[in-house]
């Protein structure tokens, strides 16, 4: 069977800040294996940030705080191959070496996939997604601007803390940013095209169709002449 490989990016703040928010009501990823390679990591190579069943009450700046949080740059470790830098293991290579491999192998395997769309870009995401395979949805797509992350009133310290934290989601981001939009862009001026081509082809049609009818009312007023010609001969 053919599998075609899609998703959804956001933008880095709104969604550390409401991943935040998910596990300050209590959610947790504890049945999450982090599978790679064929294993889970080790206790050593993946510590938790908290004690307990859950992180409920978390405040921001804990959340912030926890440097084995895998909420920062999720968007990346989650697209990457993390087999090309030793899964989990941070001793494998150099982190300079492990980031630039990480942020390269997301931008090649979100350029490969099938289709992502954008949860800023709600319509346009829509757009390409019908285009793509050839579907309909149903009803249209809602942007909803108000979310749990755009009512977190943070400053600015901590909005940069989180840029910081999420530096290759950024990279990334505006890289999909301006692949996304370049594909959309393509889209519109393909189906511009095409409907200028079949524009000009139903003019072409028509006008074929007005030649071949006026042909006929030129045959048919000729046999009606000629007939008209042969009854005066015989009447003379």
């Amino acid at each position: 069977r053919n599998f075609y490989y899609i998703t959804m990016l956001r933008d880095p703040v709104s969604r550390y800040l409401s991943e935040w928010k998910h596990v300050q009501r209590g959610a947790t990823w504890k049945t999450s294996l982090h599978m790679c390679d064929g294993r889970s990591p080790t206790p050593d190579e993946l510590p938790t940030c908290y004690l307990g069943d859950d992180w409920s009450g978390v405040s921001l700046q804990e959340f912030m705080d926890c440097g084995y949080n895998l909420a920062n740059n999720r968007q990346v470790r989650m697209l990457a191959d993390l087999s090309l830098v030793g899964c989990y293991n941070l001793t494998f290579m150099n982190e300079s070496e492990r980031n630039m491999i990480l942020l390269q192998s997301a931008k090649n395997n979100l350029k490969n996939m099938a289709f992502f769309g954008l949860t800023e870009f709600q319509r346009k995401t829509q757009y390409l997604f019908e285009r793509t395979f050839n579907l309909k949805f149903i009803s249209p797509f809602t942007q909803f601007n108000i979310t749990r992350a755009s009512n977190v009133d943070i400053d600015e310290g901590a909005r940069k803390r989180i840029e910081v934290l999420n530096f290759l989601d950024m990279q990334l981001y505006e890289y999909a940013k301006d692949l996304f939009l370049q594909r959309f862009q393509y889209s519109k001026q393909e189906e511009h095209q095409k409907n200028r081509q079949k524009r000009r082809e139903e003019r072409r049609l028509l006008r074929e169709q007005r030649v071949h009818q006026w042909q006929k009312e030129e045959a048919a007023a000729e046999i009606a002449v000629t007939e008209d010609y042969n009854s005066q001969v015989e009447r003379w």
